[in-house]
């Protein structure tokens, strides 16, 4: 008899400790448990910590709070100005309701993956595409909206979206990169033309300083002989400028009476050369005859000059 009770007993904690293990569970911290006892939700999701459910009749779903990143698969297609685009995106959410996560709908996580690639799709189909590469910020807070809107009665909370990458055809990036190109050299033609333009208003208020100061052009003229000096492998040209040759006839005109007088001009080309045997002056071929009374060219001294150097000559001193 008494062995009967205790094998009785035996079974008994034996049973127990089945329906023991049976109906424990333990939820994490970063998890909540949602019970539903005979296909019904049963109370408030069970907290963190260990909790007992009733065997073959409650059913215990753990949903995870953390938060989910969820990466969205490339997506391609046409927009508003007709460029055809791969865009790929990654979205941060994580579960606010575990109660409407788990009955309302069937996967979550699958819910908001597609309500993802179908926003990412209608964005890219309803922007341009310097929207896409430089307007991000305004696109992600378009689209976090777009999923957030129907994952509210899914306990779901949108917490972030971002655009990680778009791409390009390549043609489509050649084009780009030469319009950057041309873009960049327009504005250094710009910036050239401006340069020129600020030199030349220097150079001419420079041109007006030296105009009302002669002594600067002479200056600078040095200073351009210094600086091209340095380099002594090249040929200097030097130019002689005007308004030196004016200074220095300025300078000859106001010479004082005390100084040595100019050296006198050469003789003119009608003066009488000797002749070779030095009897008598011939008047030089050369140039117009002389006239002896006045010093003016004529003809009327020719004779009488000519006829004593007849009389002179040996021929006619013979017997």
């Amino acid at each position: 008899m008494l062995q009967d009770v205790l094998t009785a007993v035996i079974a008994a904690g034996c049973a127990g400790l089945v329906y023991l293990a049976a109906a424990a569970r333990v939820v994490k911290q970063y998890e909540r448990g949602v019970v539903l006892r005979l296909g019904r939700f049963a109370g408030d999701p069970r907290p963190p910590g260990f909790t007992m459910i009733v065997p073959f009749v409650d059913r215990l779903y753990k949903v995870n709070m953390q938060i989910v990143t969820l990466p969205i698969p490339a997506q391609e297609g046409i927009t508003r100005d007709n460029v055809t685009v791969r865009v790929d995106a990654v979205v941060y959410f994580k579960v606010v309701d575990p109660a409407n996560a788990v009955i309302q709908v069937e996967d979550y996580r699958f819910a908001v993956s597609q309500m993802a690639q179908t926003s990412l799709r209608s964005i890219i189909g309803k922007s341009d595409l310097d929207d896409l590469l430089s307007n991000r910020e305004k696109l992600n807070q378009g689209l976090e909206l777009m999923i957030d809107s129907p994952a509210i009665g899914w306990g779901v909370q949108i917490d972030r979206v971002e655009i990680k990458d778009v791409s390009l055809p390549d043609t489509m990036k050649r084009s780009m990169a030469r319009q950057a190109e041309a873009d960049r050299e327009r504005r250094a033609r710009i910036i050239n033309a401006d340069a020129e333009l600020q030199a030349s208003k220097k150079l001419a208020e420079a041109a007006q300083q030296m105009a009302d100061t002669p002594a600067a052009l002479q200056l600078r003229l040095l200073q351009t002989v210094t600086a091209v000096a340095t380099e002594k492998n090249s040929t200097l040209v030097l130019p002689f400028p005007v308004e030196l040759l004016r200074f220095l006839e300025r300078a000859a005109q106001q010479q004082p009476p005390g100084q040595a007088p100019a050296p006198a001009p050469p003789p003119p080309s009608g003066t009488p050369k000797p002749l070779g045997n030095g009897t008598a002056p011939v008047p030089d071929t050369s140039g117009a005859p002389l006239d002896t009374a006045s010093g003016t060219p004529g003809t009327a001294s020719v004779t009488p000059v000519r006829a004593a150097a007849d009389a002179f000559s040996p021929s006619e001193a013979e017997p």
